[in-house]
C-alpha cells in the first residue's frame, strides 16, 4: 500500500472513529420534554426535567420578565427609548442589522425579540436596562431565584452560545407559568404571528403558531450544542396547557413532537396525585450535554435514546403510543422517536397577521428616519457605481497605455534587429583594408626607394675659381648614356 493511500486510510478511519463517538455520546442522551397544566403547575408528562441544557434563544423569555418587571416596578416605560450600541450591532444573527446609535423604544425592542428572535436588539435591551450586559446578567439571575426557578445560570440577554449558560425544562415552565401570571396585559406579546418594518414582513419562528389550533405563545430558540427548543403555550376549553420541548435535530421534529403533547396533554386530567413543578426532583447531571455531533455533526443524525427518568401520570404511556402499552416512559417515548413521526409535518400556516413596528419614538418619526436612511444608501450606491464605473474606466486606460508601450517596445525592438541585421550584412560583404608592406629597414619619408647603381665622383676643382658648380642632376631612375668610344687624340687632350 503506498503512503499516500495508507495516509488517507488512517484520516478517513480516524473521522468515522471521531463521528461514531460522536454518535454515541448523542445516543446516551435524554432529552428534556416538559408538559403542565399552566393554572395548577401539575406535571402531565415530564422526562429529564431538570437536567441542564443550553436554552439558545427561549433566553429572551426570562430577558423579557426582567423588562416587563421593571415597567411594572415603574423605573422604566415601554416607551422607554432604547439605543443600539456599537457592541449590540455586532452580535451575530438573528438580526435587525440596525446602526449604532439607532433608537427604538422598549414595546417594539420586545416585540421584535419575540418574533424575530434578534440578538443585536435583545443585546441592547440587556445593555440599556441594566446599564452593562454584567449588570442585566445578575438582573436575570436574582429574578429568576424570586420567581422559583433553581436551575438556571444566565449570562447574555439573548442566548447565543456560552458554556455557563443552563436552564431546565422544569425552569422554563416555571418562567412561563409566571409570564402569564404576572403579565395578564402583555400575553399578546408572545402569540404575535408576524411583525412588519417598513415593506419587510419576518414571521415568528414558533412553527406552532396558526398550525396548531389554540397555540398562543411562546419562544423558540437553536443553537447547535443545544438544539432545537421550544416552551409553547395552547388553550382549549378554557384550559391551557405548556409544553417544553428541548434538543430536537429539527424544527419539522420539535414542532411535531409538540403538538403531540398537547394532543395527549388536553386528554389527560392532572389528578391529584400528579406531581408539581416545585416537587420535581434535582438533577445529578452537573453540566449539560453538548448535542452538536448529533445536531450539527452529520446530515443524518442518529435517534436520540429516551433513556430513564420520565415521569407520567398513570395510562399516559399507553395514550401516548395508542391505548395498548404498558405504564413505560421508553414505550412513551417511542410514539415521539419512530419513524412516521418523521415523515410527519403539521399544515399549513394560516395567514401572517403582521403587527408594524419602527424606530423612533413614533411611526412618522420612524418612517423619516427609514426615508431619510433610504436616501442616503441610495446616495452611496450612486457613489459606489460611479466609483466602479470610474475605477473601471482608469482600468481600461492604463490596459490601453500599457498596449500602447508593449506595441511601441515591440516596434523599437524590431528595428533594433534590422539594423543589427543590415550592419552586419554590409560588414560581411566589405573586403578587408590592404596594408602597405613595411621596409626591412627605417628610411626617411622623403629618401627614395630606388637608389643609383653607381656614384658619381666629385668633379676637379679649378684653379682660381671656388667651389666647382654642381653637376647636373639627373633623374635617379634614369641611368646616365654611355659614352661613345673617342679616338686616342681625343683622349690625350682630355
Amino acid at each position: 500500500m503506498s503512503s499516500s493511500l495508507l495516509r488517507r486510510f488512517t484520516v478517513g478511519f480516524a473521522a468515522l472513529t471521531g463521528l461514531l463517538a460522536g454518535i454515541r455520546a448523542a445516543d446516551a442522551v435524554t432529552v428534556p420534554i416538559l408538559v403542565a397544566d399552566v393554572d395548577s403547575g401539575k406535571v402531565i408528562y415530564a422526562q429529564a426535567p431538570t437536567d441542564p441544557w443550553y436554552p439558545a434563544s427561549i433566553t429572551k423569555l426570562m430577558t423579557t420578565y426582567v423588562a416587563l418587571d421593571l415597567v411594572r416596578q415603574g423605573k422604566i416605560s415601554l416607551d422607554s427609548m432604547i439605543t443600539i450600541s456599537a457592541a449590540a450591532a455586532t452580535e451575530p444573527p438573528s438580526k435587525m442589522g440596525f446602526k449604532p446609535g439607532t433608537q427604538l423604544t422598549l414595546d417594539n425592542a420586545l416585540k421584535i425579540i419575540m418574533v424575530k428572535s434578534a440578538n443585536d436588539i435583545a443585546y441592547a435591551i440587556g445593555e440599556n436596562l441594566g446599564g452593562s450586559i454584567d449588570n442585566f446578567a445578575a438582573l436575570m439571575n436574582e429574578t429568576a431565584q424570586r420567581i422559583g426557578m433553581r436551575d438556571s445560570h444566565w449570562y447574555n440577554p439573548n442566548g447565543l452560545p456560552d458554556p455557563r449558560q443552563w436552564t431546565s425544562a422544569r425552569d422554563m415552565a416555571v418562567l412561563a407559568r409566571a409570564l402569564i401570571r404576572d403579565f395578564p396585559d402583555e400575553h399578546d406579546l408572545f402569540s404575535i404571528s408576524a411583525i412588519q418594518f417598513g415593506r419587510a414582513v419576518m414571521a415568528n419562528h414558533n412553527g406552532l403558531l396558526g398550525r396548531y389550533p389554540g397555540t398562543d405563545g411562546m419562544k423558540t430558540g437553536f443553537i447547535c450544542a443545544g438544539g432545537f427548543n421550544v416552551v409553547a403555550t395552547a388553550t382549549r376549553n378554557g384550559r391551557r396547557i405548556v409544553t417544553i420541548v428541548m434538543g430536537q435535530p429539527s424544527p419539522r421534529e420539535r414542532d411535531v413532537k409538540a403538538a403531540d403533547l398537547f394532543d395527549y396533554a388536553f386528554s389527560q386530567s392532572a389528578g391529584w396525585t400528579s406531581p408539581t413543578l416545585d416537587a420535581l426532583p434535582t438533577s445529578a447531571l452537573p453540566a449539560p450535554p453538548d448535542m452538536r455531533p448529533f445536531v450539527c455533526g452529520g446530515k443524518k443524525p442518529p435517534a436520540i435514546e429516551d433513556g430513564p427518568g420520565a415521569l407520567t401520570v398513570p395510562g399516559s404511556a399507553a395514550q401516548l403510543i395508542g391505548g395498548s402499552a404498558a405504564n413505560s416512559p421508553a414505550l412513551a417515548m417511542a410514539a415521539f422517536s419512530n419513524p412516521a413521526l418523521r415523515a410527519r409535518s403539521l399544515p399549513p400556516r394560516a395567514p401572517l397577521q403582521p403587527i408594524a413596528v419602527w424606530i423612533g419614538r413614533n411611526p412618522a418619526e420612524g418612517q423619516q428616519i427609514l426615508d431619510a436612511q433610504e436616501s442616503e444608501q441610495k446616495t452611496a450606491a450612486a457613489n459606489s457605481r460611479a466609483a466602479k464605473l470610474e475605477a473601471a474606466k482608469a482600468k481600461r486606460l492604463a490596459a490601453l497605455e500599457s498596449a500602447k508601450q508593449a506595441r511601441a517596445e515591440r516596434v523599437e525592438r524590431a528595428k533594433a534587429v534590422r539594423e543589427a541585421s543590415r550592419d552586419a550584412a554590409k560588414s560581411a560583404a566589405k573586403p578587408a583594408p590592404k596594408l602597405a608592406a613595411k621596409p626591412a629597414h627605417g628610411l626617411p619619408r622623403s629618401a627614395s626607394a630606388y637608389t643609383a647603381t653607381t656614384t658619381p665622383s666629385m668633379p676637379e676643382a679649378k684653379p682660381g675659381k671656388g667651389l666647382s658648380k654642381p653637376a647636373p642632376k639627373t633623374a635617379a631612375h634614369k641611368p646616365a648614356p654611355a659614352k661613345k668610344p673617342a679616338d686616342k687624340k681625343a683622349s690625350a687632350e682630355e
